[in-house]
C-alpha cells in the first residue's frame, strides 16, 4: 500500500509545474487578447475615418526642411527620419563620450584628499542632479547661447580654430568621405586592440613592460595619418565672412544646448556611480599601491579604477540609456531628431499611429544595440572565477 501511494500520480489541479505552467500561459493570453483587441479597435476607427494604417506615407514628400541639413522639401519622409535618426546618433555618442570622461572626473574629485576639490565636486553633483533634465535644456539655449554667447559681428574667435556666437559654434572639420573615415577609424581601433594583445604577450614571455598604450596609440595614429594621406583628406578652418561662417563645420544652437544640457545633467549620476564604485575597491588594493610605491595617478589609474569599472559598468549602462532616451527632449528647442522629425511628419498629414510605431522602433533598436555593446564590455571586464 506504501509503494503504490507513493508512486500514484499527483492530480493535475495539485501538481505546482501545471500550475506553474498554467499561470504564465494564462498571463500570456490575456496579454495577447488586450493587445488584439486594441489593435481591432485602431483598425476599425482608422477604417471608419479613412486613415491609412499602412507606410505608403514614407513615399511621400516630407514638405519641411531640417535646420542645418540640406534635404529638401520635396525629399521622401523616409530620408527625413533618416536624417533626424542621425542628428539622434550624434548627439548620443557625443554626449556619451563627454559625460563619460566628464563623470568619472568629477566622480574622483569627489574623493579628492582637497578639501577645495572635493566640495566644489560635491556641490556640483548634489545641485545638478536634483534639477530637471528640462529646466538645463532651456537653459542651455535661452542662457549659455543666446545669452552668454555673443552675436556673429562679436564672436568669439578661438586661436583660430573655434567660432563661438549665438548662432551656434563653428569648429574644424575635414573634407573627404565620412563613411571612409569611419572605416579608417575602425581599421585604426583594430589595429590598437591587436598591438595590445601582441605587447601583453610580449610582457608576458619576457618579462618586459607591456606599454600597451604606448604601441596600441602609436599604430592608431599612424594607420589614421597614412589612411589620411592616402586617400587625400584635408582639414578646413572656421572663419567669419559678413554674417556667417565659412569653412569647418558649424553646430547648431539647438544641439549645443541640448549636447550641454545632456552632458550636464547625465556627468552628475555617473560621477555618483564611480565614487560609489571606488569606495567599493578593498582598501587593501590602495595600500598595495602604495607600498610598492605608485605615485597618486598611478594607483588610481592602474589598480583602482580597472577595479572600480568592473562594478560600475552596468549602472552606467543604464544611465547610458536615459541619455539617449532624454535626447528626445531636443524636440522642444527645435533640434530635429527622431522626435521632431516625426512630430512635424504627424503635422503634415503622416497617419500617427505609424509614424510614431516607427519612431518607436529606431529607440529601441539604438538602445538594444548600447545594451548589447555594455553588457559585452561588462562580461569582459568580469572576473572569472577559477
Amino acid at each position: 500500500m506504501t509503494a503504490v501511494a507513493a508512486t500514484a500520480r499527483v492530480p493535475l489541479w495539485r501538481d505546482v509545474r501545471v500550475l506553474k505552467w498554467g499561470l504564465q500561459l494564462l498571463v500570456v493570453g490575456i496579454t495577447i487578447a488586450i493587445v488584439l483587441w486594441l489593435y481591432g479597435n485602431y483598425t476599425e476607427n482608422a477604417s471608419r475615418q479613412n486613415i491609412p494604417t499602412n507606410f505608403d506615407f514614407l513615399d511621400n514628400p516630407a514638405n519641411f526642411q531640417i535646420t542645418g541639413n540640406s534635404l529638401s522639401n520635396n525629399a521622401p519622409v523616409r530620408d527625413a527620419l533618416y536624417q533626424g535618426f542621425l542628428n539622434t546618433m550624434r548627439v548620443s555618442v557625443a554626449a556619451l563620450v563627454a559625460a563619460t570622461i566628464l563623470g568619472t572626473l568629477v566622480g574622483v574629485a569627489r574623493l579628492s584628499k582637497n578639501w577645495l576639490v572635493s566640495k566644489v565636486a560635491t556641490v556640483y553633483v548634489e545641485a545638478v542632479r536634483n534639477i530637471p533634465l528640462a529646466l538645463f535644456l532651456v537653459a542651455g539655449l535661452l542662457v549659455v547661447v543666446l545669452g552668454v554667447f555673443p552675436r556673429i559681428e562679436d564672436a568669439w574667435d578661438v586661436f583660430g580654430l573655434l567660432i563661438v556666437s549665438n548662432r551656434g559654434v563653428a569648429i574644424p572639420w575635414f573634407e573627404g568621405s565620412g563613411g571612409g573615415l569611419v572605416v579608417l577609424l575602425l581599421v585604426g581601433i583594430a589595429a590598437w586592440w591587436a598591438v595590445s594583445r601582441w605587447r601583453h604577450t610580449v610582457s608576458d614571455r619576457t618579462g618586459a613592460p607591456a606599454r600597451s598604450g604606448v604601441w596600441g596609440g602609436a599604430a592608431f595614429f599612424v594607420i589614421l595619418a597614412g589612411g589620411w594621406l592616402l586617400f587625400g583628406y584635408s582639414a578646413t578652418t572656421p572663419a567669419i565672412e559678413g554674417r556667417a561662417t565659412a569653412g569647418g563645420m558649424r553646430v547648431d544652437p539647438s544641439f549645443f544646448a541640448l549636447f550641454f544640457a545632456l552632458v550636464i545633467y547625465t556627468a552628475s549620476h555617473i560621477a555618483e556611480i564611480v565614487r560609489g564604485s571606488i569606495q567599493a575597491v578593498p582598501k587593501g588594493q590602495g595600500e598595495a599601491a602604495d607600498a610598492i610605491a605608485l605615485s597618486g595617478f598611478q594607483r588610481m589609474w592602474y589598480v583602482v579604477l580597472p577595479q572600480a569599472f568592473r562594478i560600475a559598468i552596468p549602472p552606467i549602462g543604464n544611465q547610458y540609456l536615459n541619455l539617449i532616451k532624454n535626447s528626445s527632449l531636443g524636440a522642444a528647442i527645435g533640434y530635429y531628431d527622431i522626435t521632431l522629425v516625426a512630430q512635424t511628419t504627424v503635422g503634415n498629414g503622416s497617419p500617427a499611429v505609424p509614424v510614431f510605431a516607427l519612431t518607436m522602433t529606431m529607440y529601441i533598436s539604438i538602445s538594444l544595440v548600447t545594451s548589447v555593446i555594455v553588457n559585452y564590455a561588462n562580461r569582459r571586464m568580469a572576473l572569472v572565477e577559477r
